[in-house]
């Protein structure tokens, strides 16, 4: 995949996590950094941090569950990332919310190998659209 090509799949799928954010599917990242990085990207609804503040696994489900029947898994692309998202998922689906990781792994095919977290995503597209441009 080409930086271009990379680029561009990154802004067309933050896109699409715009809609659906907007739509009122709640975003589950790790920390407030997270939550920072997305609303850099434009993402202006509800952002829930699943590791922040003490909360237990059980207290985030049942906020979640609050919140609506779907929610997008949006955390770490490492392997405590992976971890953790499949944790939640489970607990998620255990809860009756259906736990979308769409998201999570196209973000992880297309940037994975270079970003790590949510909070650096901003920064790679940066980078990206430097390169691009000198090209």
């Amino acid at each position: 995949m080409s930086l271009q090509e990379r680029l561009e799949s990154l802004m067309h799928l933050l896109e699409q996590l715009a809609e659906e954010s907007d739509k009122g599917l709640p975003i589950i990242v790790e920390g407030r950094r997270d939550e920072e990085a997305l609303r850099k990207l434009g993402i202006r609804g509800s952002v829930v941090l699943s590791k922040n503040f003490g909360r237990s696994l059980v207290d985030v489900v049942d906020y979640v569950q609050k919140l609506g029947d779907e929610a997008i898994i949006l955390v770490d692309f490492d392997r405590r990332g992976q971890e953790w998202a499949m944790s939640l998922a489970r607990n998620l689906e255990c809860a009756g919310v259906t736990a979308n990781l769409q998201f999570w792994r196209e973000f992880m095919h297309v940037a994975g190998r270079w970003v790590k977290d949510v909070e650096g995503i901003p920064s790679f597209i940066e980078t990206l659209k430097r390169k691009v441009n000198r090209f």
